[in-house]
Order: C-alpha cells, then structure tokens, then sequence
C-alpha cells in the first residue's frame, strides 16, 4: 500500500540556525532517506520551500485567482513529503516515527487512494 508521510514543522530560516544544528538536521534526513531507498519502499520524496513562496489558486465563477503565500496561515507548515510503498498502516507509522520532523512537528501518514485509470 502506498502512503504519503506529510511533514509538517514550524517554519524556521535555515541562515538563523547554528551550522551543528542545520549539519545535524540535514544529516538525519540523508539518514531516513537512505534507509528507505535501501529497504526499497521509497517511491518519492522532497523538501519544500517555505510558504512564503506559495502561490494560491481558486477558481470561482469561471474566474482564476491568483493570490501570493499560501492556502492557509498555521503555525507548523507543511515542510516536505516521502511517498512510500509498504505493507500496511503499522510499517508507515514505524517509518513516519523515523523521520526527524516528527522531533519538533507533526507527520501525517494519508493513504493514497488508487483510483482505476
């Protein structure tokens, strides 16, 4: 089954963190993204840029309309992502658990719904 691991943190300017602490987060994901290449369950995964760089789009009437940042103001933003391909429910949270933003923030495990084609 396929999930999406959505992470979720509050969002921090990378040049306000001392170098050990940037090298140490940075390190932690190299770790994660390794060991879930290695055990072969990783079908995606990237890092975002901050909201501030978002760009929202809606639709009414027939009408687009375009608005700078993003859809909604939160405290902890959405960071990044992993796709993964596992076995059930239980092994997505054991790997979601892994992931360092889980440290600080929150991780969402979805279900992907797979719709026929």
């Amino acid at each position: 089954m396929r999930y999406l691991l959505m992470i979720y943190t509050a969002e921090v300017n990378p040049s306000t963190l001392p170098p050990e602490q940037t090298r140490s987060i940075n390190e932690g994901y190299a770790a994660f993204t390794r060991e879930i290449r290695d055990n072969g369950v990783m079908e995606a995964g990237e890092a975002l840029v901050p909201t501030s760089a978002a760009t929202t789009i809606r639709v009414r009437d027939g009408k687009t309309m375009v608005t700078d940042g993003p859809y909604a103001e939160t405290k902890e933003a959405l960071g990044g992502f992993y796709l993964l391909d596992v076995k059930d429910l239980d092994e997505a949270i054991q790997y979601a658990a892994k992931i360092p933003g889980a440290r600080e923030g929150a991780i969402e495990v979805r279900p992907i719904w797979e719709l026929p084609i």
